[in-house]
């Protein structure tokens, strides 16, 4: 006799219990206590708890002041505008892709342009945003000077504004704390310094990022406070600061300028405001035949500058990591609190790490 085939049912037992949970709430003729939820679906206390807590938060149920919850109708999802620094630069890609995800596992609606690192795309952007009437914006761009008037158009037109890495007027801060940040480069530096020189260096360089203002320049600040530290006889007149506005080219070029009036042999440290600065540095040693004269420390910790360290015999001899990954759901929760009427503090600082090639070793 042949055996009869049964039909197997693709289903997910969570989603079956929220189910449940909202076709309760859908019949009920008045808000349920959690207690009689439970009662009447037989689901687990613990479900029902973190069913009814999710529920609430993607929008689909209330709960009142006195604990009891109900259906909402139509529910509305948050729409977040998020502004990209550029999708051609390694560290915005990374923090791209950490709001996108993030966005998606709240059930965040999120619109994202690119600012293309053009203080002019940044405007127009913040117009193309408040036209689509999004809730809040998650704004990335770099320049100084043009935050006032980014920050102007969502001050008009009363849209809560988060300044991710530099801060813009009437915005909630979250980005790097710099002068910490730096002053963990220059302390790499020092060290470096300490145990292949002596604690000899003839010229402490940093090589800052001028568009972004003072509040990032501040990464070279307290770099060279970190190596002060550290190496406290190094006259005055061998820091000197030059201006790689945080890109790699523009870096090269400015090295390879003061390289000219130096001598080889010379020890050099450099702070990097960012690591395609410090990859620039790297380039201009390189292309003198000096590698072996620098010892560098970057910003940001993108895959490139990763690569260098591994290999263990490069010049760049430390990042320091803002773990850009860890960016997106810190965010898309403060903009959520922020919309939710909660107090969230006016600088909101990531964590900040030093990457070596001996913590990279250390790795499995």
């Amino acid at each position: 006799m042949p055996r009869t085939k049964i039909k197997r049912l693709y289903l997910i037992p969570i989603l079956s219990k929220a189910l449940d949970v909202l076709e309760l709430l859908e019949n009920s003729q008045a808000p349920v206590a959690l207690e009689d939820v439970y009662q009447k679906t037989k689901i687990s206390r613990t479900s029902v708890y973190r069913i009814l807590k999710t529920l609430a938060h993607r929008g689909y149920v209330a709960q009142a002041q006195n604990g009891l919850y109900r259906l909402v109708s139509r529910p509305r999802r948050l729409r977040f505008g998020f502004a990209a620094h550029s999708a051609e630069m390694p560290f915005s890609v990374t923090v791209a892709q950490s709001i996108t995800a993030a966005a998606a596992a709240s059930g965040v609606e999120l619109l994202t342009l690119d600012n293309r690192s053009d203080p002019d795309v940044a405007i127009r952007n913040a117009e193309e945003f408040v036209a689509r009437r999004v809730d809040l914006v998650l704004e990335f761009q770099v320049e100084e000077h043009v935050a006032p008037r980014v920050a102007h158009i969502f001050k008009k037109a009363d849209i809560p504004l988060v300044a991710i890495d530099v801060p813009h007027p009437n915005a909630t801060y979250f980005g790097v704390d710099n002068f910490e940040a730096g002053f963990e480069a220059g302390s790499l530096l020092a060290q470096h310094a300490l145990r292949k020189w002596k604690g000899k260096a003839d010229w402490i360089l940093g090589v800052g990022f001028s568009e972004a203002g003072s509040f990032v320049q501040s990464r070279i600040t307290g770099a060279f406070d970190g190596i002060r530290g550290r190496l406290a006889d190094i006259p005055a007149d061998r820091f000197i600061q030059l201006d790689g506005h945080g890109m790699r080219q523009p870096s090269q070029l400015a090295i390879s300028d003061f390289l000219r009036g130096q001598r080889k042999g010379q020890r050099i440290l450099v702070a990097a405001a960012t690591d395609l600065s410090a990859l620039g540095v790297l380039d201009a040693a390189r292309q003198a035949g000096r590698e072996q004269d620098f010892a560098i420390a970057g910003q940001d910790c993108i895959p490139e500058a990763i690569g260098e360290m591994r290999t263990g015999k490069s010049a760049l001899i430390g990042s320091i990591s803002h773990e850009a990954e860890t960016y997106g759901p810190r965010l898309i929760q403060l903009g959520i609190a922020l919309l939710r009427g909660y107090t969230v503090p006016p600088y909101n600082y990531v964590r900040h790490k030093a990457v070596t090639p001996e913590t990279l070793g250390a790795e499995p």
